[in-house]
């Protein structure tokens, strides 16, 4: 059923390579991007440190940059932590059992995360007292992620999204102030990144007011971004998985694309890496077959990476049935197709009407004439997170994250 066929002899790199090149001539022409961009680092000054010493120094510009170091052994200041208990700024998660209701709740030195705070003009947050060493940003990160986003005790999963996320983005900003790398870096952001793309599953198609998917993004492409470069200094042993990830959820980037081709060949060439390429492949060439039928052998982390992209496959899926099969004595069985979009059977059968498909008992009749790419009513990308395999895609949060660390 594909739409771009190979050609003989060209190996399964060098076809993605052209295909490759295809797509960035056609952007040169056209002025265009890709859907999906590339996580480009932003960062700030903290992030281009290096490439800008390294700069200096061919200038023959010796600098002298004092680096500040965090003696904070907690995970929240002290003084954080009286004042927030002064003003009533603890969260429900940082109290001390049994005092939530009271009017000034007590906090629990061993619960409470230092918070998110922006900066400001006059505020020194290069402070040693108020900054923590890496291990003890380690130690954070493990209760955010371990203790809180993968219990099932803390409900609900919105405000312990909304929790974690900002005590996350605080761990990053005392990263970036002391300029760490190093394994225990690379542990930190490889967390921070299955949360984030766990919540970008789990959380969508919720209100704004409890999920902005567009911040989710931004914060995800940064984190992912920093990763791949801490990957560049040195052998790290999740580093396959993560360049698969990256670039199934950067799915259409030509970016992604060229920088998973750069890769050493023992990376290239682990089976995660070319699972997440043969996926890319069928993308690029628009074979929704294929792409789906290798969806199924995707493990859920990849999924929860892969997932914004399904909902278009499959309207693909159904627009090319529908020529291909556009005949008025012509029955296509509905649990044969259900089988190819990878979803239960009602749930095919609601995706086929929403699109103008029509269905007669345990038959689909394709037509091109019926057949509508915009939606007759809005739906939802969580609504088809229902495929067969429930006990493989419909992890808790306390079986994936847990299975990922």
């Amino acid at each position: 059923m594909s739409l771009c066929k190979k050609t003989g002899g060209q190996s399964e790199m060098s076809l993605l390579q052209v295909t490759c090149d295809r797509l960035r001539s056609t952007q040169s022409k056209n002025g265009t991007t890709m859907s999906n961009a590339w996580p480009h680092s932003r960062r700030g000054r903290g992030h281009r440190h290096k490439d800008q010493d390294r700069a200096n120094r061919e200038l023959g510009i010796e600098q002298k940059v004092q680096v500040p170091h965090g003696i904070c052994m907690t995970m929240c200041p002290a003084n954080e932590l009286r004042q927030r208990e002064a003003q009533n700024r603890l969260h429900k998660f940082e109290m001390v059992p049994g005092t939530e209701r009271d009017r000034l709740p007590c906090a629990d030195v061993l619960r409470v995360v230092k918070e998110y705070s922006r900066p400001a003009a006059g505020k020194d947050s290069t402070r040693p007292s108020d900054l923590r060493p890496s291990s003890v940003l380690l130690k954070t990160v493990c209760y955010l992620v371990d203790e809180i986003a993968a219990s099932n005790t803390f409900q609900p999963w919105t405000e312990v999204y909304s929790f974690v996320f900002d005590r996350l983005r605080s761990v990053r900003q005392d990263m970036i102030i002391q300029r760490l790398s190093g394994p225990e870096c690379v542990t930190m952001l490889e967390k921070s990144v299955r949360f984030l793309l766990y919540a970008s599953y789990k959380l969508c198609g919720q209100p704004l007011q409890y999920f902005d998917p567009r911040i989710n993004d931004t914060h995800l492409q940064e984190t992912l971004s920093w990763l791949l470069e801490c990957y560049r200094e040195g052998k790290h042993q999740h580093q396959e998985e993560f360049q698969a990830l990256s670039l199934l959820y950067n799915l259409g980037s030509f970016h992604a694309m060229q920088h998973t081709l750069q890769l050493p060949e023992r990376i290239q060439h682990s089976s995660a890496v070319q699972l997440a390429l043969a996926v890319s492949r069928a993308h690029l060439e628009r074979n929704p077959v294929r792409f789906l039928r290798l969806a199924q052998r995707l493990d859920f982390m990849q999924v929860c990476a892969l997932h914004r992209h399904l909902l278009s496959c499959r309207r693909d899926l159904l627009l090319l049935y529908s020529h291909g099969y556009n005949s008025r004595n012509c029955r296509y069985p509905l649990q044969r197709l259900s089988r190819l979009l990878f979803l239960k059977d009602p749930l095919a059968a609601e995706l086929c009407q929403v699109h103008g498909v029509n269905i007669s008992g345990e038959w689909i009749i394709f037509s091109k004439n019926s057949f509508t790419e915009s939606p007759s009513r809005d739906l939802q990308c969580s609504h088809m997170h229902e495929p067969v395999d429930d006990e493989k895609w419909n992890c808790n949060s306390d079986g994936i994250i847990h299975s990922c660390a």
